[in-house]
């Protein structure tokens, strides 16, 4: 039987275990860049329009999100699912979770960025009503090379919170 898991909102005190749920989301430098530190993610949290989102079972911590909102715009900062907790629906759960944080705060849009040559993300992205609206060259420096990143934007309904 799978273990029951949900999304809660993180406190700038749990930036250590935002970090090492990070660390383990974002293990493989040729899928993604460093982990980021506590203190950076510490840091970020005290921005405001800055909110933090941890997916988490009985046991541990199974993915977190970082998403800031300015003004009638959202983006998401980071957000993984640890190596062990994939598959299960909580990257589209998590990534739900961030539109209706962003529909929340009055964003209209939500956006992000992603590598090129990160498939299964980029799946995941389309298939919760991301649309690409930019590249930007070499903006990713993954497994020693340089990857275009992939701007995509979803519009947010504040109407449709769930």
């Amino acid at each position: 039987m799978a273990t029951a898991w949900w999304i809660r909102p993180a406190s700038a005190v749990e930036a250590e275990v935002l970090a090492a749920v990070h660390a383990l989301c974002f293990a493989d430098p040729d899928v993604a860049g460093p982990p980021w530190s506590a203190q950076a993610i510490a840091d970020l949290m005290g921005l405001p329009g800055v909110a933090a989102l941890i997916a988490q079972d009985e046991q541990e911590p199974l993915g977190m999100a970082l998403i800031r909102t300015v003004v009638d715009e959202a983006e998401i900062l980071t957000i993984g699912v640890t190596p062990t907790a994939r598959g299960r629906g909580l990257g589209t759960a998590l990534t739900q979770a961030c539109v209706d944080t962003a529909a929340t705060a009055g964003a209209a849009a939500l956006y992000l960025e992603v590598a090129e040559t990160n498939a299964p993300a980029r799946r995941l992205y389309a298939a919760t009503g991301f649309e690409p609206v930019g590249r930007r060259a070499n903006y990713y420096h993954l497994g020693g090379q340089p990857v275009a990143a992939l701007l995509l934007r979803r519009v947010v309904d504040a109407n449709a919170v769930v």
